[in-house]
């Protein structure tokens, strides 16, 4: 670690703990509390990232979450930010958007094809001959790229809880802090929230050398952590500003949603870059930056520094760096340094270069900052005439400013441009919404404390409905911090707004002049200020250009909408916890004993196969044989199982299904189809009849709820008499199939196996293993098969008979996968996958199912009527080609017709029976109407023949469900 300082009085590091990773293959180590940039730059390592659209080289500018050239990649997670993600042991990182090594990017050749890539090309180029589009479109996603996501995910999730107070400060720096401190001590429950893991804020980089500032901190920070009123959360980024102040606030336990009667704004202000040719280079940092790796990371940004400065702050970081052992080059003031106040006075005391009225027009260097090229500056335009080289490693950029506002904005403040600080700032505030601290404009220390103050004191009359004290406008500094233009053409470009999208000076000056001259439009043309950091440090220049363009000022220009969330924010943390049961069957244990690879289905866990995940495929292959060929026994206990009670059951069936229940004869069974009011295929399942008033009726795993409920809304609805019972927690089933499925049970049963008192579609009620069942005869795996319901405290029993009676008959367990090629064989469709949220039956082929002529009325018959004649696309079975070896189509693939999108596939597998992939899919028309070749576009853009055939694939006259092929033979 040959950049690392000694113990820096506030760093955040524990240098009793070190840590070793990698990062390109390469081996590091850094200590706990270091960032991985941190831990990386303190070794030197100030290649960091390539950039986005050119890839070119990139590093460290801000360590404040706005890095987003410096992006890693784990085996777990992509796109990390390292400025800002804490270093952890083991870590083994590369670069996120490179093509071969970080230090060897093959993608490097797009920068020198710059000419030919302007503002807006996506739009407007690749798109002829039409046929080719997919190519470059594929290629642009690929070379634009940033980190690759694992599918194989391991759920990491964090709970949600619930926070209520009456004042919410965002912000824990000075001004925040005095805030909280006035408010508590006025009684409020108070809530101070950081997204830094430490609270001080720039206290804690930015006067970390001024004596002045320490005892202020000191006595600050000790207030606020043990004052009884405040509640100090830091760690915790406030995401975003919903209505009636809720705060969702993302901490390292995940999202507290915090509801507060009033929110403190004191976000601070984000430092902004200088443009100028080759602004990006590694060593070209924001002075902020750099003075927060030397203060909390105890890293030496460089070894010789110019610092390009327009405020007072600059000169801060210039003495900041002299006292981390950093040689100052020069400082090249935009302005006067003798406007700059007592810091100048200090740098100048100290025999520093200061360079009034002057900017830096070029950085030069390959991987890394070699050379500034400076030169006198009118306030647009620089005076070559006089440009000199300075030799630096380190280029400290402060400017200006800009509100880190987004959460003022989102509670619909107005903020306006201020002449006099060159900055946005508060305007107008809505009820119960208070700003401070230099997002409020107020910037000495002075002035942020009494800031501080007096929000904290308008908060508290607000809540207590007293006269507001003071005015928003007291404490606000009356020097300028921004320079109205720290921008320099160049002819030869590289100039850069927004670092994110790699977009130069003159991309967005085209843009305007190409007639994108709104603010909004801009940005979507340019895609200023949409990546990662979403214009942090890119939309202040951004509209500072357009208003010069068109000629308007920066309040007539506008800025963009800001929009939750203020930093991104993991999908897992969004989702929290699971807040669904995870139900078991009954043969759970057994199913794990036995080698089972479980699954989610609905609120369940059932086995998907059985054997070790990597011969997944051949484990699948064996179960369908299994049944195929001998028996196999599958736990269905999820399926839901619904009593109907009551003289008027028949009559709620026939309304709730599309085909005739009522006339179904006692022990028998029937198809249950069930739709919405707009003809949409919603549940399947049987219905079977026990009694003349009495009916037991199936529904799919993930819907048996659903139907319990749509059963019961409907009794209420048409006054039925009639009663439900739910016995789907109460009642386990299993599926025995295959063909020597009679003969095992035969002597297990008192129930007549025969097909003349049993046949295709039977029921029948009585006693297996001394146990009460009920058994029906299905065939959704297209084979002799018995469902078998029962108690689900007799299952195990039932079950372990059965294994241990059918080994002479090669019985196996078998899966939810292998039932999935079992009933696709016979294309029985699975509703939610073969379906969709708009699915009717016709489109399903199943218009057996709509007995429109002969049923009076059922809910959706009106719909079906009218969509019966309006069938746009159609489930269609198909296969691959005989031999077929190349990529395979998956479920959800394209169909492509005519260079269109023609329909989906919606079940795919590998038949044992045929020995062929086979298929369904939905297919638009006219093509379903049609036997020509499907072809579908593969994951590679290749497209794949499809040949069109009839369903079932397998035992189209339903032999193999009626008969004992053991007994004919």
């Amino acid at each position: 670690m040959t950049s690392r300082l000694d113990p820096q009085p506030l760093e955040w590091l524990d240098r009793s703990e070190t840590l070793s990773f990698e990062f390109e293959g390469l081996a590091f180590t850094g200590f706990a509390g270091d960032s991985i940039s941190s831990a990386l730059l303190a070794s030197n390592q100030t290649l960091l990232g390539r950039s986005f659209k050119y890839h070119r080289p990139r590093g460290a500018v801000t360590l404040a979450n706005h890095d987003v050239n410096a992006l890693f990649q784990s085996s777990e997670e992509p796109n990390i930010r390292g400025d800002v993600t804490p270093l952890a042991a083991g870590m083994s990182l590369t670069a996120c958007n490179v093509n071969g090594s970080l230090e060897k990017d093959k993608d490097q050749i797009i920068g020198k094809l710059s000419r030919f890539l302007p503002v807006g090309f996506y739009y407007k180029s690749f798109h002829k001959p039409k046929k080719l589009f997919p190519m470059w479109e594929r290629v642009i996603r690929e070379k634009a790229g940033l980190g690759t996501i694992d599918t194989r995910w391991d759920a990491r999730r964090k709970a949600k809880t619930y926070g209520f107070c009456d004042l919410l400060v965002v912000g824990a720096g000075a001004s925040g802090m005095q805030a909280a401190l006035t408010a508590a001590e006025q009684g409020l429950d108070v809530v101070l929230a950081d997204e830094n893991p430490h609270i001080g804020g720039s206290l804690d980089y930015q006067l970390a050398n001024d004596d002045s500032a320490a005892p202020i901190r000191t006595a600050l920070k000790q207030k606020v952590q043990s004052h009884a009123n405040i509640r100090v959360l830091p760690g915790h980024l406030a995401c975003g500003w919903y209505t009636d102040h809720y705060v969702p606030l993302l901490g390292p336990e995940g999202i507290v949603k915090m509801r507060a009667r009033a929110v403190i704004s004191a976000t601070g202000v984000m430092e902004q870059p200088a443009v100028f040719r080759n602004n990006d280079l590694p060593g070209v940092m924001m002075a902020s930056g750099a003075q927060r790796l030397v203060a909390r990371y105890a890293v030496k940004p460089g070894q010789r520094a110019v610092v390009l400065t327009a405020n007072s702050e600059g000169y801060r970081a210039a003495l900041d760096m002299l006292a981390a052992g950093v040689e100052v080059a020069a400082v090249v003031d935009m302005g006067k340094a003798d406007s700059r106040g007592r810091w100048a006075d200090e740098l100048k005391s100290k025999n520093v270069s200061v360079l009034e009225g002057h900017a830096v027009y070029e950085a030069k260097g390959k991987d890394k900052l070699k050379q500034v090229v400076v030169a006198p500056f009118d306030g647009s335009a620089c005076n070559l005439k006089l440009a000199r080289e300075i030799d630096a490693d380190l280029l400290l950029m402060s400017v200006g400013w800009a509100p880190a506002a987004q959460l003022l904005y989102q509670a619909g403040s107005r903020l306006a441009y201020d002449s006099t600080l060159e900055q946005i700032l508060p305007q107008e505030l809505p009820s119960g919404i208070f700003a401070c601290g230099r997002l409020n404009g107020a910037f000495t220390l002075d002035q942020r404390l009494a800031d501080g103050e007096r929000a904290g004191t308008e908060a508290a009359a607000f809540l207590k409905d007293q006269p507001l004290p003071a005015e928003q406008t007291d404490c606000r500094d009356t020097e300028a911090h921004s320079h109205p233009w720290p921008i320099v053409d160049h002819p030869k470009g590289k100039n850069f707004v927004d670092y994110d999208e790699d977009l130069q000076l003159k991309d967005l000056v085209n843009a305007a002049k190409e007639g994108f001259d709104n603010i909004e439009l801009m940005k979507r043309f340019s895609t200023v200020g949409m990546g990662p950091s979403q214009g942090k440090h890119a939309n202040m220049n951004g509209i500072r250009v357009l208003a010069a363009v068109t000629g308007r000022t920066i309040d007539q220009t506008g800025s963009t909408t800001a929009r939750p969330m203020f930093h991104p924010v993991p999908v897992q943390a969004l989702a929290g916890r699971r807040f669904r049961a995870e139900r078991l069957t009954a043969m759970h244990q057994w199913h794990l004993d036995n080698g089972a690879q479980m699954m989610e289905a609905g609120a369940w866990l059932r086995p998907e196969f059985y054997g070790r995940q990597e011969e997944r495929a051949q484990a699948i292959l064996r179960e369908v044989q299994a049944v195929r060929t001998g028996l196999g026994l599958i736990d269905v206990s999820t399926l839901g199982k619904i009593e109907v009670m009551g003289p008027d059951a028949g009559k709620l069936l026939d309304g709730a299904y599309t085909m005739r229940m009522s006339n179904i004869k006692q022990d028998m069974t029937r198809y249950a189809l069930m739709v919405d009011e707009s003809g949409v295929i919603v549940d399947d399942g049987i219905a079977a009849r026990v009694a003349e008033d009495r009916f037991y009726v199936s529904a799919t795993t993930s819907h048996a709820d659903a139907t319990f409920r749509t059963l019961s809304r409907h009794i209420v609805e048409w006054g039925l008499d009639v009663r439900l019972v739910n016995r789907t927690g109460t009642l386990a089933a299993m599926n025995l199939a295959g063909p020597h499925a009679r003969k095992l049970l035969a002597p297990l049963t008192d129930i007549d196996l025969s097909e003349e008192n049993f046949p295709y579609l039977g029921f029948k009620e009585g006693n297996l293993c001394g146990v009460p069942v009920r058994l029906i005869r299905v065939g959704f795996v297209g084979e002799l098969g018995y469902e078998i319901h029962l108690p689900i405290e007799s299952a195990q029993l039932v079950w372990n008979t059965l294994m241990n009676k059918g080994a002479e008959y090669g019985i196996r367990p078998f899966g939810v996968e292998a039932q999935r090629v079992l009933r696709l064989e016979k294309g029985h469709i699975i509703v939610g996958q073969d379906t969709d949220g708009l699915t009717n039956p016709f489109e399903a082929n199943m218009p057996w199912a709509v007995p429109l002529k002969s049923k009076p009325w059922f809910t959706g018959k009106p719909s079906l009527a009218l969509l019966k004649e309006r069938c746009q696309r159609t489930l269609r079975g198909f296969m691959l080609p005989k031999g077929y070896s190349g990529e395979l189509p998956k479920e959800c693939h394209l169909l492509i017709d005519s260079g269109d999108i023609a329909g989906r596939i919606t079940s795919i597998a590998y038949s044992p029976s045929l020995g062929r992939y086979i298929g369904l899919a939905m297919v638009d028309q006219p093509l379903a109407g049609s036997d020509r070749m499907y072809q579908v576009r593969v994951d590679s853009g290749a497209l794949v023949p499809l040949e069109p055939c009839a369903i079932p694939f397998y035992d189209a006259e339903g032999e193999r469900q009626t008969i004992d092929l053991t007994e004919v033979a």
